[in-house]
């Protein structure tokens, strides 16, 4: 499938142009996107679903730790079976994690099943129709339209800069962004 081969050749690409980053501006980057905070206000007890970061993504975490002095309430996904949706589990910042089944941090099974209003999204690729490419499981695609028959969503990408692609060839079941947050730049993709 040409599409499916672009989007492998692009993913390819941009994680190279991710990896190629600097611990240092990394660690900048997340400091950056926390001290801009999110497009849209945040209310005590609206659930916020971050992600753990693996390879060389942008950390959400500091600012999830901001959101949470605001009042929101954490949560993380975990992985339940490839091509189910994502569960949410409650987190706080100072909880340990176990390793999920694919090698990813997540909170423990006993802790509360979450159903965020906002989720924080990892990518290797965005354009600005706020389209992204992810690792190709189709994990966060999946659980968004699972989640958004149900209530709506807000879906935040984030990620650098350097992750910026002309075009992603998108799919009938690739779900579009709201938002996406880097550490020079917000996006916003709602009226796109």
């Amino acid at each position: 499938m040409p599409t499916e081969r672009s989007k492998a050749d692009l993913r390819t690409a941009a994680l190279a142009k991710r990896d190629a980053l600097s611990d240092k501006k990394r660690a900048s980057a997340a400091r950056a996107v926390a001290e801009r905070g999110l497009p849209i206000e945040i209310t005590p007890g609206t659930i916020v679903a971050g992600y753990s970061p693996i390879r060389s993504e942008i950390d959400p975490v500091p600012l999830m730790r901001m959101l949470a002095a605001r009042g929101a309430r954490l949560a993380l996904p975990a992985v339940l079976a490839r091509g189910k949706s994502l569960a949410f589990r409650a987190w706080s910042p100072d909880d340990r994690l176990m390793l999920g089944p694919l090698g990813i941090l997540e909170p423990s099974p006993a802790a509360a099943e979450l159903v965020p209003d906002l989720m924080l999204v990892p990518l290797a690729a965005f354009d600005r129709l706020g389209h992204r490419i992810g690792y190709g499981a189709g994990h966060y695609d999946h659980t968004l339209a699972h989640l958004r028959k149900a209530k709506a969503v807000t879906a935040i990408g984030l990620g650098f800069a350097a992750q910026e692609i002309e075009a992603v060839p998108a799919l009938s079941h690739d779900v579009a962004l709201d938002y996406v947050l880097t550490e020079t730049a917000m996006f916003d993709f709602r009226s796109s």
